[in-house]
């Protein structure tokens, strides 16, 4: 479920506050090791850092409305990200990165709803309803992230990373199908919740107009918090989450009654010079 693929990413930032919790006791710092772990070349200088990992996450309305009932089925699909970052230390703690991100992403899901607001196309007509039902959707997105990210280091291996980013897509699809639930219900109420009554069923599922991605937004921003722990001298283990802010929808777009808001996590390697 959504929420459970949530919570899996917030999870990926357990490590950074367990460390962070530690600070608060008085320690002796060690020089040596804040250098050893630090920058290439020294506590104050800069570097890039090279970073390949795995998308995982979906596209959501949040909070759920109340017209999805229940999720069946959550599926990520693509999960590829490339991305290197620069980046300045201005002190032992605090520095500053700029990155590029390339990424694959999206998502499948099946879904029970009741009275969901939605467009489908049948026989080459646009019918709008309300749906009961199964709902599918899917989406698949290609695309590049600008973070700039304030870095703190909570201690010689750790770093907690956070700020800004805008996400700019090369391209874009959003695809889904209606048809009945398990308990044999699936219908559509034309154009208001008491309308006529248009039966659907698996057998022939009906499907999303073709041009839905059409009206979808080419760009996005929002917050994205990661971590990165000095593994080795040059190569970091990093997660991060990028939490997208704006609606992928253009506002004229009223085939979907409710905002959704892109929502991925990665997790993988980098090398560090």
């Amino acid at each position: 479920m959504m929420k459970h693929t949530i919570l899996a990413f917030l999870l990926l930032l357990a490590p950074c506050s367990f460390v962070l919790a530690k600070q608060k006791a008085p320690m002796n710092e060690n020089r040596d090791a804040w250098e050893k772990w630090g920058p290439i070349k020294g506590l104050t200088s800069g570097g890039f850092i090279a970073r390949l990992g795995y998308v995982i996450g979906g596209t959501t309305p949040l909070p759920l409305p109340a017209e999805i009932r229940k999720i069946s089925t959550f599926s990520p699909e693509g999960g590829i990200g490339i991305g290197i970052d620069g980046y300045r230390m201005f002190s032992k703690r605090w520095g500053i990165s700029l990155g590029a991100h390339f990424f694959w992403e999206g998502f499948h899901t099946r879904a029970d709803v009741k009275n969901y607001y939605v467009w489908l196309e049948q026989e080459g007509e646009i019918t709008k309803g309300y749906f009961t039902g199964t709902n599918v959707t899917s989406t698949d997105m290609w695309g590049v992230s600008i973070p700039l990210l304030a870095t703190c280091r909570i201690s010689p291996r750790w770093n907690l990373n956070f700020g800004p980013y805008m996400s700019f897509y090369f391209h874009q699809t959003f695809s889904g199908e209606v048809y009945d639930n398990d308990e044999g219900i699936g219908y559509l109420r034309e154009n208001t919740p008491t309308g006529t009554k248009i039966l659907m069923t698996r057998d022939n599922p009906t499907p999303y107009p073709n041009n839905f991605a059409d009206n979808m937004i080419p760009f996005s921003a929002g917050i994205e918090v990661g971590f990165d722990w000095k593994a080795l001298r040059h190569l970091n283990v990093f997660g991060l989450i990028d939490w997208g802010l704006t609606d992928i929808w253009d506002r004229k777009f009223e085939a979907i009654s409710f905002r959704m808001y892109p929502i991925y996590g990665t997790i993988g390697l980098a090398y560090r010079y």
